[in-house]
């Protein structure tokens, strides 16, 4: 759990940096759209090449941004294995063939466009939102999309604080169940050998002081924020007031050609036969 990165914001004077808040959150939706949209090899090397690009834009070293898919990878290895050996291709003849063990061509397709479309879709949020935003910009971009909704009586400025929260404190609570499981081990605790149910036992130890500390920091939080005045969003104002520039349209209108790319590869893909498609 030690380097991981998802929900940290990393400083950096770059283009990705300097885009409005407000066109980030709307980018990271058409980007997790334009991954499910992926249906073919060249629409999923399209979206590889697109977060490789913006991986190079956002000026974040490569290392810190394959930490966020660090907890994901048992996941995605249990997702891989289900599409490789549970997928059937009709009329088709079989790559490797064991007993109850079948692999086709179709299924490693599978396995392999899911794995590139989870860790697109990680990477590719996490750089349009946590790593690039700050959480009061992120606060004031998902509070002012959701504006609307205050008129039907909506806790808009309380459901943005409660997400950013959220999001800020996943590396605090990642970083404090690494000292619990240390200072476990160090008083002689084994999480690794045994039984499923005696390891399960074994993080009974780290569960319990983790969701203490957790209720701490938050009734910690509480007081800091009561002491500081904070009554919610009612009559506050805002010390940079957000405006969109001409790179926000730009940049918005190049990643609408990028899901219309998307959109065109899959049909004519479909139309014309073209490498494998889901």
């Amino acid at each position: 759990m030690k380097g991981f990165a998802f929900g940290q914001y990393y400083p950096a004077d770059s283009v990705m940096h300097r885009l409005d808040p407000r066109m980030k959150v709307i980018a990271a939706v058409l980007y997790i759209v334009a991954a499910f949209l992926c249906k073919n090899f060249f629409s999923f090397l399209l979206l590889l090449v697109t977060t490789l690009f913006l991986i190079l834009i956002s000026k974040i070293p490569v290392k810190i941004v394959l930490r966020s898919i660090r907890a994901l990878i048992f996941i995605m290895a249990f997702t891989a294995i289900i599409n490789i050996f549970w997928f059937v291709e009709k009329d088709a003849q079989p790559i490797f063939q064991w007993k109850f063990i079948t692999i086709y061509t179709g299924g490693l397709f599978n396995a392999l466009f899911i794995l590139v479309r989870i860790t697109c879709m990680v990477i590719g949020t996490g750089i349009f939102l946590t790593y690039t935003t700050s959480p009061i910009a992120l606060t004031d971009a998902i509070e002012r999309l959701l504006r609307p909704l205050a008129k039907i009586k909506v806790p808009v400025h309380e459901f943005a604080m409660m997400m950013t929260i959220a999001l800020r404190f996943i590396p605090t609570i990642v970083e404090e169940t690494d000292k619990i499981m240390s200072a476990q081990k160090a008083r002689g605790a084994d999480f690794t050998s045994g039984s499923l149910m005696s390891r399960a036992k074994a993080l009974i130890p780290v569960i319990i002081p983790l969701f203490a500390s957790a209720f701490r920091r938050a009734g910690e939080l509480a007081t800091a924020m009561e002491c500081r005045c904070y009554h919610g969003g009612e009559g506050r104002t805002k010390l940079r007031i957000l405006k969109y520039h001409a790179r926000d349209v730009f940049f918005i209108l190049l990643l609408l050609i990028f899901v219309g790319g998307i959109i065109a590869i899959n049909i004519f893909g479909s139309r014309y036969g073209w490498v494998y498609t889901m």
